[in-house]
């Protein structure tokens, strides 16, 4: 009786696990860094670096913070933006501009989830998917999908465990049959290591540094980062977020969510 919920656990533990495996395999930095620039001698640029540190929202905060510093907007402790001086440089900051609208002034939180939204950076992360650096958003769902199916077979595992041991102490109450737990409870370890070993996996092999950013990406970041220095502002934003920064109102500008 208790084998008939053992081969469900391990149908799922297995198919969940194996396509996981796939995933990772696919994601092998020996072979998704051969077409990548070399970590040491690459270079990227502040979008490029806050995209695969923190996504598209990440690249939206280090443009406000870059504008700010440069007069074209006004960020305010109570998390809205203002424009100060309408004169973008790039389409990245038209956009900000644009999301600003007619009145020149947006919360930032809306600002930055329409722009992180827009063709610039769409066009950012198409570009740093193609060269290896970053992690499709196709793949990045697969992923989440994968690393979901393997938890749903883990905790499947020990429903189906628990329930095969309590029917067999059951009917070993109701028959005065001496029917051991052992022997199924260990067949039943094996497709719960299985699942809590993939899991353990993926957490090494896809979130190193950030999900953002592919291996070949990740080892980039690695080079760049400033590590236990003393970074600038817009260093600090790039690679720890916002709420790394030590100025209390810019950090409270950019961090602070309206109440809904």
């Amino acid at each position: 009786m208790p084998y008939l919920f053992l081969v469900p656990a391990f149908l799922l533990a297995a198919l969940s696990s194996l396509r996981l495996c796939r995933l990772a395999a696919a994601s092998d930095p020996r072979l998704t860094t051969a077409s990548a620039p070399n970590p040491p001698e690459a270079r990227a640029s502040t979008a490029e670096a806050a995209y695969l540190a923190g996504g598209p929202e990440r690249v939206v905060d280090v443009t406000l913070l870059d504008m700010t510093g440069r007069g074209l907007l006004h960020i305010a402790h109570t998390g809205w933006t203002s424009v100060a001086r309408p004169v973008p440089d790039t389409q990245l900051e038209s956009e900000v501009i644009a999301a600003l609208g007619p009145d020149g002034q947006r919360r930032t939180e809306e600002v930055r989830r329409e722009v992180a939204v827009g063709p610039s950076v769409v066009t950012l992360a198409r570009s740093l998917a193609e060269v290896g650096l970053a992690v499709s958003p196709g793949t990045r769902a697969a992923m989440a999908q994968a690393v979901m199916a393997v938890r749903v077979a883990l905790l499947a595992t020990v429903a189906l465990g628990t329930t095969a041991l309590a029917t067999v102490g059951v009917r070993n109450l109701l028959t005065g049959a001496h029917e051991s737990l052992l022997e199924p409870a260990a067949w039943f370890l094996l497709p719960l290591i299985l699942t809590a070993g993939t899991l353990l996996m993926a957490r090494a092999e896809f979130h190193p540094v950030t999900p953002w950013a592919a291996p070949a990406g990740q080892q980039l970041l690695r080079a760049l980062s400033p590590g236990r220095r003393n970074p600038d502002p817009l260093t600090t934003v790039t690679f720890r977020g916002p709420r790394a920064l030590r100025d209390a109102r810019l950090r409270a500008g950019l961090t602070i969510r309206s109440r809904r």
